[in-house]
């Protein structure tokens, strides 16, 4: 079924004067406006297109990206407020709504902030900055240890951040394991760490072969260019770990591991070396 707030690839089946229309299945035959169709479409081609309600509650399609879809999160900018609440910049002609009533904080023009899309009452896209009611922590879930997410940065806690998880949950990325400098709203590729005996979630932004093999040019790299030799080994201080290759002691003791056991390196209690070949 096609729903409004989506993006979906649609048959052209007729063209008009003033734009044409897309075969939407279930909603019917949907205008894509001129100035949002490509010079060259036709009937017959097919055109990836996100779709919408017009200011006659009539569903209208453009090839214009929204920053987010119904149903995700997004990181946006508040450029103009009224008497019925503030209008976000999100990536369309026409800007999204956050009524009063979802304002977690009274919005102000220039600010930006995090907001939930969803279809209000009236079948329009709406945005609300009261996102913990979107995540509900107590619904089941599937989620693996090393399986890749996609992350929202949320807040800064005591323990580390707190970051949205595939748009559907909350998850923890502890200060010790983050390596990078992260900021509200961002977003970021990261893994499932661990899934807590509560089903709460730990997260990581290491992890995956991708980044072993990332982190282990990045130690070859560093002993090739320093002479074959590394003041670190599997017992180095954390932090010297940190400043050295910008990942953590877990992390870095993998990656040298399994260069030890491919008799790439050697481990000795000054360091790590090169294995001449």
């Amino acid at each position: 079924m096609i729903k409004i707030g989506q993006t979906y690839k649609l048959d052209v089946i007729k063209a008009v004067d003033f734009g044409f229309y897309l075969d939407a299945e279930n909603l019917g035959e949907v205008l894509l406006p001129n100035k949002n169709a490509p010079r060259d479409l036709s009937v017959g081609d097919s055109v990836e297109v996100f779709l919408y309600l017009d200011s006659e509650d009539l569903p209208i399609a453009t090839t214009q990206r929204p920053k987010a879809c119904v149903g995700q999160f997004a990181y946006l900018k508040v450029v103009d407020t009224t008497d019925v609440g503030a209008f976000l910049d999100w990536g369309l002609d026409k800007d999204v709504l956050v009524p009063f009533a979802e304002q977690h904080r009274p919005m102000k023009v220039g600010g930006s902030y995090l907001v939930h899309l969803y279809l209000g009452v009236d079948g329009r896209i709406t945005a609300s900055s009261k996102i913990d009611k979107f995540l509900d922590d107590e619904r089941p879930h599937d989620f693996r240890p090393q399986q890749p997410v996609n992350l929202i940065i949320a807040n800064s806690t005591e323990l580390g951040y707190k970051a949205i998880v595939n748009n559907s949950h909350w998850g923890v990325l502890y200060k010790n394991d983050v390596f990078q400098r992260l900021s509200f709203g961002q977003k970021v590729n990261g893994f499932i760490k661990r899934i807590r005996p509560d089903k709460r979630i730990d997260l990581s932004l290491q992890g995956g072969r991708e980044t072993r093999d990332k982190n282990a040019e990045l130690i070859l790299k560093y002993l090739k260019n320093n002479g074959g030799f590394a003041p670190l080994h599997d017992k180095s201080d954390p932090k010297l770990i940190s400043k050295l290759f910008g990942m953590s002691k877990g992390a870095f003791k993998k990656t040298i591991g399994g260069l030890y056991k491919q008799r790439v390196i050697s481990i000795k209690e000054d360091g790590i070396r090169l294995i001449d070949k």
